[in-house]
């Protein structure tokens, strides 16, 4: 889909924003993704390189972005597949050239063929390369020689760059904190994803496999013009202590708990919500007892994403309450303070309690400044999700607990008047998942 005006408007600002922070006398260029084979001839659905995508908007294989900032011509130059009526015939349409300048805003747009000839042109006069070495080995060789060649004939007077800068260092920085027209996408794919938690939560029963509670999620996301934004996670019973299962292939017990870690992406920008709730409706008293707990330290982490407060903060308060219910449940035994200074919680919470998202499930940008978290910031966005696996047959702990896992995330916005929850239209509280399963 072709941008409009107000989407080129947005890349286009974005791309002013780094050419500053660039600085005079730099260029960067920016590789967008290639497809990758899925056996033989097929391929993997095609998603594009998040860094390309968020500064061109531009959504084809094989293509190279270039910025350079008071370049006569144009700072904003692309490299895009030709037009091939033949291979278009097979493989959709392609925008060529013509169309990278006239839709995509772009001031120059060249074959990609034609890169490593044009590059010296682009690359000369230039003192600093922002550009990610290592990430792209098919196209290092052609930079670094190029950059190679312009220094031998700098011995003769012509200036030529001194220096590779990582760009993601400047460009991860913008993404971290999102525009308003970012936020919008954001809570639109929240929304949905909400819609689609529900809706698994009402067609959950005993007797159904975990891969058809995913294919209500996926459906859903479907209906809205969206797809998974990771690999959905649905286990049941002990699965759920599975932190990253994904075979979602098992067949729901009555009795057992459900965990469900799903979220749409919506235009580049994705979701990630967890639930878990009970596969017929009604909780244990041991499954409730350790949810609480869960919930008190996902509701308190996230009133700590307050402007200016350490990002450090939200797992402190999470460990803290986590480990002190995990005291009152038997599953440790001692002082609270000194478990948490033990690393003792780590036996059933062994993950953080959040991270960045954004175009990324787990999205960019630094946690930590000059060693110390850093502080919080209006437009940054980030999940909280707590959680509690007990390993069957953990040596121990009261064999009521076996199996239990639990987690519950959310996605929250920091605003200047505090942490708003983007995924709020699903239930997390006991009473209001028991609700909506009975409605």
């Amino acid at each position: 889909m072709k941008p409009n005006a107000k989407a080129l408007k947005e890349y286009a600002g974005r791309r002013t924003r780094l050419m500053k922070r660039m600085g005079a006398g730099a260029v960067a260029i920016v590789p967008g993704s290639r497809e990758v084979t899925r056996s033989r001839d097929t391929h993997f659905p095609f998603r594009q390189d998040s860094d390309f995508r968020y500064l061109t908007g531009f959504l084809e294989p094989d293509s190279i972005a270039v910025l350079a900032p008071g370049r006569k011509g144009g700072a904003f130059i692309l490299f895009v597949r030709p037009r091939n009526p033949e291979r278009e015939i097979w493989d959709g349409r392609r925008a060529g050239p013509e169309g990278a300048v006239k839709d995509y805003g772009a001031d120059e747009a060249w074959p990609i063929e034609e890169f490593a000839a044009r590059l010296p042109q682009l690359l000369g006069g230039r003192s600093r390369v922002f550009y990610n070495l290592g990430e792209h080995p098919a196209l290092d060789p052609q930079v670094t020689a190029c950059v190679r060649e312009i220094r031998e004939v700098s011995r003769r007077g012509a200036a030529a760059p001194t220096e590779f800068v990582a760009l993601e260092g400047t460009l991860h920085e913008m993404r971290l904190v999102k525009t308003p027209a970012e936020i919008a996408v954001m809570k639109r794919a929240a929304e949905v994803s909400a819609e689609a938690h529900c809706l698994a939560m009402k067609a959950t029963q005993a007797g159904k496999y975990e891969w058809q509670i995913a294919a209500e999620i996926h459906a859903h996301f479907g209906r809205h013009r969206m797809e998974p934004g990771y690999g959905s996670i649905v286990g049941g019973g002990e699965n759920a202590c599975i932190l990253h299962y994904v075979e979602n292939s098992a067949q729901l017990q009555d009795g057992d708990l459900l965990l469900i870690d799903a979220g749409g992406e919506l235009a580049g920008y994705t979701a990630d919500i967890t639930r878990t709730f009970p596969v017929n409706g009604k909780f244990s008293k041991a499954q409730q007892a350790v949810y609480e707990v869960v919930l008190a330290a996902n509701v308190a982490a996230i009133k700590a994403l307050q402007p200016g407060a350490s990002s450090g903060r939200p797992h402190e308060i999470a460990t803290r309450i986590l480990t002190e219910g995990m005291v009152e449940l038997g599953l440790l035994k001692g002082d609270p303070k000194q478990l948490v200074r033990d690393n003792a919680h780590r036996q059933f919470f062994m993950h953080g309690t959040g991270h960045w998202l954004g175009m990324d499930v787990h999205d960019v940008g630094r946690y930590r400044i000059d060693g110390m978290p850093r502080e919080f910031l209006p437009g940054m966005v980030m999940t909280i999700e707590p959680g509690l696996y007990i390993a069957p047959g953990t040596q121990g702990v009261d064999p009521k607990y076996w199996g239990i896992g639990i987690r519950i995330e959310d996605d929250v916005l920091v605003t200047d008047k505090g942490p708003q929850v983007l995924t709020g239209g699903v239930p997390k509280t006991v009473r209001d998942i028991e609700a909506l399963m009975r409605a």
